[in-house]
């Protein structure tokens, strides 16, 4: 297993020698990245934003498919990422595909099947929130997949993932790993929270208590799907701030595009035929209360 831990942002520190007991000894440990100030964040999430423009246009230009796998446990922080990559670009290009359970009757499809329908067609980028590796990991902790499913799941995976890169997509694939405690401290938020409670479930209750059980199956994951044509690549996501620049810094570094030279256009002159006062008039058209 080799997924790749992305971290242009973070820095590491060597402990300062303690003394204690007229004894002095050095230990070097890691010491936690210094916050991020909100401007500092905000200045290089917009110098990101702008590469993901250039993206948008050679995909489009290109008629290049790209589709971008982001997983991880609850409370992880996808949707926070997923929402600063689309802030800036086109919902015609960029695409998010969250997919439900399925009802009773596509349950008779072949499970692959309603993850190929949402495919890129051609000058599109697919954000999966949540993929087809929920088999390797919501339905086999809870129990809604057997063990024969997940191990069938796990042999075909890389034949279906090697089969659509050689197809000419481009597949990124980010786990988004968030520590224990953090998890906690944000589903307790989300309860309490009404802008938040929408994204709790009940199934994130029973989630909560397996914890050891969702480590093991992203390591087996991990184990049977890092493939060269598709990797994991493991994205720290305790701290949002530095999740969100590293995540879409890591979606830009798995693109080979270029920014595209575009004629600027010019704003034509309006033409004054045919005018009149086009002004509304209030006692004609009903108008949005002006409460702020």
């Amino acid at each position: 297993m080799t997924a790749q831990v992305h971290r242009p942002f973070e820095k590491t520190a060597k402990a300062d020698a303690a003394v204690k007991k007229g004894k002095t000894s050095a230990k070097k440990s890691k010491a936690k990245p210094e916050k991020l100030s909100r401007k500092i964040y905000e200045e290089e999430l917009g110098k990101l934003q702008v590469e993901l423009c250039h993206l948008q246009e050679w995909v489009k230009d290109r008629g290049e498919r790209v589709i971008i796998i982001l997983e991880g446990r609850d409370a992880a922080g996808k949707s926070g990422l997923i929402r600063v990559i689309k802030e800036r670009v086109s919902p015609r290009v960029f695409r998010v595909v969250a997919l439900s359970s399925p009802k009773e009757e596509r349950r008779s499809k072949l499970f692959l099947q309603r993850y190929i329908e949402q495919f890129p067609v051609s000058g599109e980028v697919v954000i999966y929130d949540r993929s087809w590796y929920n088999r390797a990991g919501v339905e086999r902790v809870l129990g809604f997949a057997s063990d024969k499913q997940v191990s069938r799941f796990l042999m075909d995976v890389p034949i279906f993932e090697r089969w659509a890169t050689d197809a000419g997509i481009i597949l990124i694939k980010l786990w988004l790993e968030i520590g224990k405690d953090e998890q906690e401290r944000r589903l307790r938020k989300r309860i309490n929270d009404p802008l938040r409670q929408w994204k709790f479930s009940p199934l994130d209750l029973k989630s909560f208590t397996k914890w050891y059980e969702y480590s093991r199956a992203r390591d087996e994951m991990f184990e049977a799907t890092d493939l060269e044509e598709a990797s994991w690549h493991v994205l720290p996501s305790d701290d949002k701030k530095r999740a969100r620049l590293n995540g879409i810094s890591h979606i830009l570094s798995r693109v080979p595009y270029k920014a595209t030279e575009h004629e600027k256009p010019k704003l034509p002159k309006r033409s004054n035929k045919n005018r009149y006062d086009d002004r509304l008039d209030p006692d004609k058209v009903r108008f949005v209360s002006a409460i702020y």
